[in-house]
């Protein structure tokens, strides 16, 4: 069996260890955190630091908006079967960073089970296999109301 990688553009962008978490970058000088990593340096206009701390970012969060993908996306997209499976994007709010975050909701969520600020947890989930290894990719996971 390949062993488990990020998808082709992720590398870095997510941690599996101790628990899966996105992987933003703060600036020590102001402390805005920026997700992905900005190429050049602090992305706040009136901050001149170029220097950024990795940092976990919450894996919970609330949706602020959602759609699914009927259509297979272009490459460098690859599909996890031979036939496009439509799947739902969930744009998720992290309240403790101030960031919006795009990213897949989890096999077998459709549009119709999803809402504005309902709770979702990051989770770590594989998007294809091939001979080379398990390319993975973080998701969101709705989080189920506690009885």
């Amino acid at each position: 069996m390949p062993a488990p990688a990020p998808a082709l553009g992720a590398e870095g962008w997510f941690t599996t260890e101790p628990e899966p978490a996105l992987l933003g970058h703060r600036c020590p000088a102001c402390g805005t955190v920026a997700f992905p990593r900005p190429a050049l340096g602090c992305p706040n206009p009136g901050c001149a630091s170029d220097e950024l701390e990795p940092t976990p970012l919450s894996r919970r969060g609330r949706i602020w908006s959602y759609t699914d993908a009927c259509y297979q996306p272009p490459s460098p997209y690859v599909p996890p079967t031979d036939e496009h499976l439509p799947f739902c994007i969930a744009a998720v709010e992290l309240p403790g960073e101030r960031l919006i975050v795009l990213g897949q909701v989890v096999a077998g969520v459709t549009v119709d089970e999803l809402t504005v600020g309902q709770e979702v947890e990051l989770v770590v989930d594989v998007l294809f296999t091939d001979d080379e290894a398990e390319h993975q990719v973080w998701k969101w996971q709705p989080v189920e109301a506690a009885s």
